[in-house]
């Protein structure tokens, strides 16, 4: 008995611009009042997120001398502006889901199964790997590379003056959210050259043959996104070798196969 072939077709309905406009400023809204909402909530707790963030200097300063350090700033509106930024931050991770399903309900009527079926995969990993890539960061390369800085501390510096960090408020914050951010960027390549090797732009055959040129393009990247120190960069480049290698094990997965003669 012959198998009954399913219809590739799509959920889309001709509608006027006026309609898909309406369509567009619906999703946007949702999108907004979401994000409005998180930041609230990331505001009132703004000095806890904050802390959790330190939480790895201040570990690494307590253990280095026995005592509470502190963290500084010099300007009068400094504390309050990095408050908002904390909030800023946490209000766009946590309502990317939200913003990201409100794209995909307004995209995915104009969709086949087929392509509904091949983008959702890459949509659940997008932000899986971004938050591997901030875990990364913030569980293993801030104290490896916050050991490393601290160590350039002395009690007797020069002139016998000791030289000791008194880092800023909004500097650490800055530097933190760029590692946090280059990491998780920098875990979405499986899924940029995942599809890539699906829409048969790349090819497994290829990634492998310029292996040696995208290991030191690695490099080169973590020393463009990671601050001037070898952990910091190593911690980044290594992993996206290691991706890398995942993402030809996947383009050879999901690649086109060569039609028979």
């Amino acid at each position: 008995m012959a198998k009954t072939k399913v219809e590739d077709t799509n959920d889309d309905k001709p509608m006027p611009l006026l309609e898909h406009l309406i369509e567009l400023r619906s999703r946007l809204m949702w999108s907004l009042g979401a994000f409005l909402l998180a930041f609230l909530v990331c505001y009132f707790f703004s000095k806890q997120i904050y802390s959790f963030l330190a939480q790895p200097l201040a570990d690494i300063l307590h253990t280095k001398t026995g005592q509470d350090r502190r963290l500084i700033y010099t300007a009068l509106t400094e504390a309050f502006f990095t408050y908002l930024q904390v909030a800023f931050f946490g209000a766009a991770f946590i309502s990317f889901p939200v913003v990201a399903m409100q794209a995909w309900l307004f995209i995915a009527p104009g969709l086949y199964r087929s392509e509904k079926r091949a983008f959702a995969p890459f949509l659940i990993a997008t932000p899986v790997l971004f938050l591997l890539g901030a875990a990364l960061a913030y569980y293993f390369v801030f104290p490896a590379a916050w050991k490393f800085f601290l160590s350039f501390e002395s009690q007797t510096g020069a002139g016998g003056l000791p030289i000791q960090l008194e880092a800023k408020v909004s500097e650490y914050l800055s530097l933190v959210m760029k590692l946090i951010f280059a990491f998780g960027v920098a875990f979405q390549l499986p899924v940029l050259l995942t599809l890539l090797a699906k829409v048969g732009i790349v090819s497994a055959q290829g990634l492998s043959r310029y292996r040696r040129y995208a290991y030191v393009g690695m490099f080169v990247i973590a020393a463009i996104l990671a601050p001037p120190d070898v952990i910091t960069q190593c911690g980044l480049a290594l992993p996206l070798i290691a991706l890398y290698e995942v993402s030809i094990v996947m383009a050879r997965w999901v690649q086109p196969k060569p039609a028979e003669d």
